[in-house]
């Protein structure tokens, strides 16, 4: 999935954070960038003037200002032209500073936005670059139950009718709480970090098969229900093996692999599903374990050195 954006949804979503207004280039809102092309490039999506390698929203602050008045004329129209011709997303100009009449110009004639706020650089970079950045993120959908589980996300996921919505349901009643059903979005917004959240349309809801949609906040509460989470671990159901596997070393450390989504290899613990297992308690020993492991606690190793430990002691 390739995310854009486009300055009318820039100006729209921080309109009231920036309390910024649109002086110039106001035909120019559907002007767009992709994901696809940003990160192909060197800049950054927003910064202070550049025009080496122009930012997507170029931010002029007091300096760059007076630094363009200290051009001789014709230069000074050689720099706005060069600022315009890369097509920016948008001009922001901070700390309310009037716009200069050959910006404002210059803006008009290409459909370029300009945009002034009462806010200084520094929060207007912070504040753009935050917003694009995870507009601009990589994301993904994945089939499964997204929930936080004792603080940690943790994506269920199997076959259809392997139990991911009961397991979900059980939990629920447990004291977790659900982020999203069936179909949650992922987007990768650190080279380490995947915040998964549910779509606008499935908010709250979880189909049970019997019982149909139900609305887990009104059920449970407010407290049942969460926004969004990091992921940090796969719980896979799935049948259990007919054969036994050829080393038996998932006795001793358990079915655990990774999951590769988008940039990161996610932790996976696969888990039988088989008549009378308690699948709720076995996905809390589960996260339990998990949490240990990132802490450096590894109980199979510890098991396998005490096991070595004894045999020298017998020999």
């Amino acid at each position: 999935m390739i995310p854009g954006v486009s300055s009318q949804d820039l100006f729209d979503a921080l309109q009231d954070r920036l309390d910024w207004r649109w002086v110039a280039g106001k035909s120019g809102g559907a002007r767009r960038v992709e994901a696809i092309n940003t990160n192909a490039r060197r800049p950054s999506h927003c910064g202070y003037l550049n025009i080496i390698y122009p930012n997507k929203v170029q931010i002029l602050g007091t300096e760059e200002l007076q630094w363009l008045d200290t051009l001789e004329s014709r230069e000074r129209w050689r720099v706005i032209q060069r600022i315009f011709d890369t097509s920016p997303l948008g001009v922001g100009l901070s700390k309310n500073q009037n716009c200069p009449e050959d910006l404002i110009e210059a803006a008009n004639e290409t459909d370029t936005p300009i945009w002034i706020s009462p806010r200084r650089g520094h929060e207007l970079l912070n504040h753009i670059q935050y917003w694009m950045a995870r507009r601009l993120a990589p994301r993904t959908t994945l089939h499964g139950v997204f929930m936080e589980i004792y603080s940690t996300g943790v994506l269920i996921t199997g076959e259809s009718g392997s139990g991911k919505s009961e397991l979900a349901l059980e939990l629920i009643t447990r004291g977790h709480r659900l982020v999203a059903d069936d179909a949650p979005e992922f987007t990768q917004i650190m080279p380490d970090v995947l915040d998964g959240a549910c779509p606008e349309l499935l908010q709250d809801m979880i189909e049970v098969r019997g019982l149909g949609v139900l609305n887990v906040r009104n059920m449970f509460g407010d407290t049942s229900v969460k926004r969004n989470k990091y992921l940090r671990l796969i719980i896979h159901l799935t049948r259990p093996h007919l054969e036994p596997r050829a080393t038996g070393m998932e006795r001793l450390t358990g079915e655990v692999d990774t999951v590769r989504v988008l940039d990161l290899d996610v932790p996976r613990i696969t888990l039988p599903v088989m008549p009378g297992r308690n699948l709720a308690v076995l996905s809390e020993a589960a996260t339990r374990q998990h949490i240990l492991r990132t802490k450096g606690a590894d109980p199979a190793a510890a098991f396998v050195a005490r096991h070595s430990h004894f045999l020298e002691a017998s020999e």
